[in-house]
């Protein structure tokens, strides 16, 4: 008998099995199910959140940290603070140790298109010319503005996809104007779909939001005196600018793109620097830069909520318990199928006959249990995105974890039939048989 006809006769028993005790069937189904749905619903959310938001660079970007602060409390190798300073951020970037590096804070702004018409309040990114090409940025209409424009202090500035369409029906507007807080900015570029989840390159405001809809070149933003949004702390007195270029304040965030082998000689320079910046008398603390990728600044900042990880944990115990239950089940009617599997031994089914066929048996339970948890699993996703937190509108089940839902199902299924199997095949068919 060929492989798929054996395969197939297994599953005629095993359909046949299930006819015969269909409330003991439903049970396992059951079970299996509701431990499939609870974990793959957990799962996916934990998926969704400590995915890599940018894979293609993750290992080539780096967040810079310096430790710019006074003495006050200070402990020796404690973490610096989160942001750097406006001096030292336009420093850094004008001195380019970095293959690329932008520096950038966000804020909310009042934007109006010409006409004075559909006023709205939007988040917008105060950066440097090296944003897009540092993050990828795709474009559907023009392009980002460039160092000259940066240093010239145009007014510029790339919008959204979303609020393109909002102000200007979708269509190109480049060249168009926007006014942002009483100043007119041309547009020179409109960004294509583009969220990276989490939200990593400023972690200080929305972590799980979407991407700013207006983006200003930093200089600009200042001399025009856009509104500061996010954290912003400050050990000395700041002279009544908390934002001006000599203010001991940190609130830029600063990212540099670089081969992960040249990491180590940048730390150098940045503990170089401090050194420097010690002996000017501007730091007053011994050098402790800080430099981390992407992913290392996302466990840094325990992106992914504590309860998150703990549900994960909760859900795969309760899977564990279905399993366990399962198993008894099975168990439960081998045993009362003792008699059944003696006649087939007697009749010239082998052990591995007999093995195989509670194997099928159990992952067609496997199977059925993976339809009913997916259902269960989309439930289970729909009740999170009711969930007022951030990151509970982005769960969602994708391709993979569709499949990773019928894995897991088929391959717990399977592995709680293992012992009942065993079983099955240990039942020595003369006893059954003196027994009848």
């Amino acid at each position: 008998m060929s492989g798929n006809s054996q395969f197939a006769y297994y599953l005629q028993l095993a359909l046949r099995s299930f006819k015969r005790n269909r409330v003991l069937t439903a049970l396992m189904v059951l079970a299996i199910a509701l431990g499939i749905g609870a974990s793959m619903t957990t799962l996916t959310v934990f998926h969704v959140l400590s995915g890599d938001p940018i894979p293609d660079k993750s290992e080539r970007l780096f967040y810079v940290q310096l430790d710019a602060a006074d003495l006050h409390g200070f402990k020796p190798g404690e973490e610096p603070e989160a942001q750097l300073t406006r001096f030292d951020a336009e420093t850094l970037l004008r001195e380019g140790h970095a293959e690329r590096q932008a520096l950038m804070s966000g804020g909310n702004v009042v934007v109006t298109p010409a006409g004075g018409q559909s006023s709205k309040i939007s988040e917008a990114r105060y950066t440097s010319e090296g944003f897009f090409d540092l993050f990828d940025t795709p474009f559907q209409y023009g392009r980002g503005w460039t160092r000259a424009e940066d240093e010239g202090r145009a007014r510029v500035a790339v919008i959204s996809r979303e609020l393109n369409q909002t102000l200007f029906g979708g269509g190109n507007s480049v060249g168009r104007t926007v006014r942002v807080e009483n100043v007119d900015l041309r547009i020179v570029g409109v960004l294509d779909d583009w969220r990276p989840v989490p939200r990593f390159y400023d972690l200080n405001l929305s972590r799980y939001g979407e991407p700013e809809e207006l983006f200003v070149p930093f200089w600009t933003a200042r001399d025009i005196g856009l509104e500061h949004s996010g954290n912003r702390n400050c050990w000395a007195d700041s002279g009544g600018d908390q934002l001006s270029a000599t203010a001991p304040c940190a609130w830029v965030q600063y990212w540099a793109q670089m081969d992960p082998a040249q990491a180590g000689a940048y730390r150098d320079y940045l503990g170089a620097y401090s050194e420097q910046q010690r002996r000017a008398g501007r730091f007053q603390r011994p050098p402790n830069p800080r430099l981390r990728n992407v992913m290392q600044h996302l466990e840094h900042n325990k992106v992914v909520p504590n309860d998150v990880r703990l549900q994960v944990w909760l859900a795969f115990g309760f899977l564990l318990v279905c399993l366990i239950n399962t198993v008894g089940l099975l168990l439960a009617k081998c045993l009362r199928r003792s008699s059944e599997i003696g006649v087939r031994r007697a009749l010239g089914a082998s052990r591995r006959d007999i093995f195989l066929q509670f194997l099928v048996e159990s992952g067609t339970l496997g199977v059925a249990g993976a339809v009913l948890g997916l259902g269960l699993a989309l439930l289970g996703l729909w009740a999170v995105r009711q969930n007022p937190a951030q990151y509970a509108q982005l769960a969602h089940l994708d391709g993979t974890m569709l499949l990773t839902t019928f894995a897991l199902s088929i391959g717990a299924s399977v592995l709680a039939g293992l012992l009942p199997a065993w079983r099955a095949c240990q039942v020595t068919p003369a006893i059954q048989l003196k027994s009848q």
